[in-house]
Order: structure tokens, then sequence, then C-alpha cells
């Protein structure tokens, strides 16, 4: 074996150089006998001993050399072999499949602990089952450079394992064991590194667990409440339910400072939070159970901001969040966990407002906005309805009585909108252009052009959702309950009010303090009209004083109830295809009712299964309605309820929202069969945990 090892690096490097000298030694001597033979001569005989030493030493003692080195590198080899089996670190060598074919004292000791003792220790996925990663096929996303690292447990100890390919290819080539044969493929060994980072891990959680989270706790009907109990109990009143407040939070060892009458500050560990939220922040549930003869059940909105890098993050994360509750009507917790958002409670009414002085003041702050800009976009959802287009009509009335020019963005005009929007043409004296797709929107949209959206507040559910990323001031109008994930961010003026009856409603009231003496054209008040009578279903549904009040003004200014119940008619096919999903439901779960509505030569078929959903709430003890619909390959989910059934919870469960008693979602890649299902098992679990 000897034989055959080479002598290489500097040693050889070194022999070489003694040789060459030898031999410029003869050379020189020969020259010296050309010049000086008597010299020369003289000379000769040291050269030729100089020359046959070298040759002697350097020939004789190669095999010497040779066995020195192999018995230092033998030597070495024993010497790292057993530094590697002392090693305080658990390290092995294992084959491609995870077996082990080598291992240090450390190692084997963290076999022993969990008692894999003789041929059961030589796998390494029975000690580290998340080792099986490596040996499906070597998936190439988990080496980078020869290289892996991967998180693995052992009972209660985390370790992070740093594995290492060891290419064996050449060492296979180059042996002459007859044993060994190159397959062609290839060849490796994995050395695997553990590092306990149980220690750390724990230092990581603990100092999780410490950092303070900022909250925000609202009375929702602080004023509403109070003057609904005699005079003498109100600060009894609102006493006991502070001190609801302070005891919930007291015990998880926080913070709460009172910043206003009906506003509180809270700070505590992120530790607490998870049995706030395990709870489900059930203080929503207490401060109602307050009762010293008032009428109204007091409610509270509960914001909580955490993950942030700051505490000043935190406490802007929890200003987002009570934004989100406040806009989805109250009652209810949020917590924003940096980009995650959890929703919590939700499952009472909204309670209406009597005053309107919210709305004053959001109409003079749009008066003012409008008044800096010289052009306005009004864009409402997708396939838009009578409440959509209606408040879009009422935007552009004010708007033009400022002296501003205004469009409106729609794409599509459906059979149900189709009577109200043929009103708007230029025999009627309206601009050619009034309407306007999306296209042309963003060509006309500049600097100074503001965009308002009505009856929506999810990009993604607008008419243009690139219109909003490129304009720079918006202002949203809308009656829905803000939904969790997707907000229009940045909005120079918001006013979401999910107490309201519909969006045009909403309008109604900001017309009359927009500007004085607003003159609304017939077909303008009739669109506002038909919008509230469209999403009260009449007014039977979500109806308030305000509703009315509305209604009485929007009547006052032209509107004609003959005209906008022609409106409402239905042609002979959507008749029925009403009647017959309404005539094919089934009921489910006792008190519920679903049915699907055939789309087939409809134009707007989920307008029609709106309708029946309402129908269907017609039958004796039916709770709540699901209507389904395939339309432009998603599935469209129409939810109503009366009012012991929050439908709104449940379409947010399908990724939609809406209000309490109606609401909708809608299904994607998934077939209508798959679609029932999923329906039917969320209403059934919800029920069964009570979540609605």
């Amino acid at each position: 074996m000897r034989k055959n090892v080479r002598i290489k690096g500097a040693i050889r490097n070194v022999m070489i150089a003694t040789l060459i000298i030898c031999i410029l030694v003869l050379l020189t001597n020969l020259l010296l006998l050309v010049c000086n033979r008597k010299a020369g001569f003289l000379m000769l005989p040291c050269s030729i001993i100089t020359l046959i030493l070298t040759l002697v030493l350097v020939i004789g003692a190669r095999n010497k050399i040779t066995a020195a080195m192999i018995d230092f590198a033998t030597e070495y080899s024993l010497l790292q072999k057993g530094i590697l089996g002392e090693l305080a670190v658990p390290y092995c060598m294992m084959d491609r499949d995870g077996k082990i074919l080598w291992q240090n004292k450390t190692f084997t000791g963290l076999c022993l602990e969990r008692g894999y003792t003789g041929k059961s220790k030589k796998d390494a996925t029975v000690l580290f089952p998340e080792l099986e990663a490596i040996k499906v096929s070597e998936p190439q996303e988990l080496w980078k450079n020869d290289t892996c690292t991967l998180a693995l447990s052992v009972d209660k100890k985390f370790y992070l394992a740093e594995l290492r390919k060891i290419n064996t290819d050449q060492s296979f080539k180059n042996s002459e064991s007859p044993g060994l044969e190159d397959e062609g493929e290839e060849n490796f060994l994995i050395a695997m590194t553990l590092y306990d980072q149980t220690e750390v891990r724990r230092l990581k959680r603990v100092n999780l667990e410490q950092r303070m989270v900022s909250g925000l706790v609202y009375i929702d009907n602080y004023d509403e409440a109070r003057a609904s109990v005699e005079e003498v109990r109100r600060e009894l009143l609102i006493a006991l339910v502070e001190r609801k407040i302070t005891m919930y939070f007291g015990a998880v060892d926080a913070i709460v400072l009172k910043v206003e009458k009906d506003k509180y500050f809270v700070s505590f560990k992120q530790k607490s939070l998870n049995n706030l939220q395990s709870n489900k922040f059930s203080l929503l549930d207490d401060v109602k159970s307050v009762n010293v003869g008032n009428t109204m059940a007091v409610t509270v909105s509960i914001a909580i901001g955490a993950g942030g890098d700051t505490y000043a993050q935190n406490y802007e994360f929890a200003k987002t969040a009570i934004d989100l509750a406040l806009g989805r009507g109250g009652d209810q917790a949020v917590v924003k966990n940096n980009d995650n958002v959890s929703f919590y409670g939700g499952k009472s009414k909204s309670v209406e407002k009597s005053t309107r002085v919210k709305a004053r003041v959001k109409a003079h702050a749009l008066r003012e906005l409008l008044l800096t800009k010289d052009h306005v976009l009004i864009m409402g959802h997708k396939i838009g309805d009578i409440d959509c287009l209606g408040a879009a009509i009422g935007m552009y009335r004010g708007i033009t009585e400022l002296g501003k020019s205004a469009q409106i963005v729609i794409n599509t005009v459906t059979s149900s909108l189709r009577p109200v929007f043929d009103r708007f043409s230029v025999a009627e004296g309206y601009s050619p252009d009034l309407f306007v797709n999306s296209e042309e929107a963003l060509e006309i949209l500049d600097e100074d052009t503001l965009v308002i959206v009505v009856d929506v507040n999810r990009p993604s559910y607008t008419e243009c959702p690139e219109l909003l990323e490129r304009s720079q001031a918006t202002v949203i109008l809308d009656h829905h309950r803000q939904q969790s994930g997707e907000i229009i961010s940045n909005a120079a003026l918001a006013y979401i009010e999910p107490s309201a009856s519909s969006a045009c409603e909403m309008v109604a009231e900001i017309l009359q303090y927009l500007t004085d003496d607003i003159k609304l054209r017939p077909q303008e008040a009739d669109a506002l009209y038909g919008g509230i009578v469209l999403d009260t279903n009449q007014f039977t549904n979500k109806v308030g004083v305000r509703t009315f009040e509305a209604a009485a003004y929007i009547r006052k200014a032209g509107a004609d109830v003959i005209r906008v119940k022609k409106i409402f008619r239905d042609s002979e096919l959507e008749y029925k295809a009403k009647a017959e999903t309404v005539q094919s439901a089934d009921v489910f779960g006792k008190y519920f009712i679903m049915s699907v509505c055939n789309p087939d030569g409809l134009e707007s078929p989920t307008v029609v299964a709106s309708q029946a959903a309402n129908e269907l709430l017609n039958i004796k003890d039916i709770k709540a309605s699901f209507v389904l619909t395939p339309y432009q390959n998603q599935i469209y989910v129409s939810a109503r309820s009366i009012d012991e059934v929050n439908v709104q919870l449940i379409m947010e469960r399908l990724g939609g929202g809406g209000h309490l008693n109606m609401a909708g979602a809608q299904l994607e890649d998934m077939s209508l069969a798959d679609a029932k299902v999923l329906v039917r098992d969320t209403v059934l679990m919800m029920q069964k945990e009570n979540d609605i």
C-alpha cells in the first residue's frame, strides 16, 4: 500500500530542489574542466560524491519519509477522532438514508437518554422524526451549498441540526479495493452536529412574554345607556361598568388608565394576552350584565396592539384595531398582532345613534376636502345594486351643487339596475360622460382628482381597485362592517356607519349638511329612495329612526313610491327562478335553510338569489337562510336572518361580510356541491361553539 503512496506538497518540492542543486554543481564542474583542466579534475571527485550522496539520501529516505508521514497522519486522525469523540456537542456521521455510521459519546448519551440502544440507534430518524425530510430524494430546497439546517426536538429539548454533505465519489474512484465500485450516481455521507437551543428558546419566550402590549377600551353607548336610566343611578351605572373593566384587566396585572369619560387605556404583558383570547374576552358579556334599571345594555369595544418593535408601534396597532372594532359596530374585541388581525364577539346588533352630529361633522369635512379638488370620481362595488348607484347619484348631485365636476365609475349594468340607470341619459339633461368604465377612469385620474367610494370598504370589491392604488385622496362612505385584513388604507376621510340601513341613507343625511338647498331631481330622489327600500327589504330590516327621517327627506325632494315600486318588479324568468329556488330549499340544523339559484338565463342571478333568501325567512321557525348561485367562475352566497342569528359572522368565516342580518360571501376554486357542504358545516360548527 505504501508503494502506491506518493509524496507531494512542500516535502516533494524540497527533494526536487536538492537534486537540481546537485545537477547544477556537476554542470559547474564540467565548465571548470573546460576553463582549467587541473582545477576541474580536482573538483570532479567532490561533485560526483555530492551527487551520489544526494541520490542515496533522496531515494533511500523516500520510504522512510513516506512511512513517517503515514504514521503522523494516522496519529493525527486518531487524535482528531478522539477530539470528536469527546466533543461536548452531539456529532454523528450518517449515510444518505439517515443510518448512523459513527457517533461521538455525547450523541450516544443522547440516544441512551431516550432509551435507544442496540440496532434501534442506527437510524437517526427514530430519534429525530424531522430528519425524514432529508430522506425524500434529498429535496434540493433543503440544501444550500451542501449544507442544511433543521429544527429538531427531543422530549422537551430543542436542537438546531447542522447537516453537511461529504462527497465520497472521488474516494471510490481512487480506491483499489475490489469491493468498491462507482455506480455512476452521487455518493456522500452526512455529518450532523446538534446545537442545544432549549435555553435560547426559553429566554426568547420569556422575553416575548414580558413585552408590554397596548390596549384601548371604549364604552360604545355611553350617552345612550346613561339616558336609559333615571338620573340618580347614572353615575352608579358607569361606576359599575368601570369596576368591571378594572377588575377584568387587573386580574392579568394590567395598568388601567381612564383617559376620557368613556375611554380607557390598558397595558399588560404579552403572556396575559393568550389568557384573554382563550376566554374570548369575557368582559364583552360581563358589562352587559350590569343593570341598575337601565333599559339599554352597556357594550364596550376592546382593541389590543401587539407584536410591534416598540411600545409606540403597539399603540398605533391598538388605534387601528379600535377603528376596526367601531367600524364593525362595536361590542367586540380586535387584536392586531403585527399584520395579523383577530376578532372576538360582535354578535349584537349595532346601536343606532339618535343624533346626527357625526353625519354633520363628516359632511363639513367632506365639503372642505371637495373644495381643494377640481374633479371627483365616484365608485361603488362590483355588480352594483340600486343602493350603490343611488348613493353615487346622490353624491354626484351634492358635488355639482358645489360647482365641481364629477363622474361615476361603473363597468357592468345589470338588468336590475337598468331601469334606474337609463333615467340618467343625455335626453334627461345629463352629460354623456357621466358614467365611465375603469379604463377611462384611470386616464382621467390626476393629482387634483378625489375618489369617493360608496357602499363598500374592501378594495378588491370595488369597480376599479387600481384606482385606489393610484389615488392621492380617497373618501369612504359605507354602512357595511369593516372586514379583517383588507381595508382601504390612507383614506383622507372615512365615514363607516354600520348602524345605518343603507349607503343611500348616509348620503341623504350628508346632503342636508353639505350645502344649503340642494335640489334633487325626481330620478335622483327615486334612486336614493330605491336604495333604502332595497337594503331594508321594504322597510322591514335594519330600520331606525334616522332611516325614516332620511326617507322623508328624499320623499319631500320628489321621490315617487309608485315609480320606485316599478323598479323592483321582476321579469317572468326571474320570478320563476326565484320560485324554483324557494321550492327546492332544504332545512338543516332545525333552524337553517339552504337552496341553490339556477343562473341559467338570468342576467343578475345574485340579485335573484338575495331576493330568494329574503323569501325563505318567511318560513316558520327558520332563523337564517342561505342561497348559493354560481356566477362568473365563483359561488356567490347570500345569507339572511331576522334577529336571532348573526349571519355576518358566518360570512366572515367564509371570507365575506355584511350586516348582522344581511351578508354574503364569494367562494372560489370549488364546486357547488363542495360550497354547500362548506356553508352547512360552518353554520353547524359555529352553532355548536355558540359563536352565532
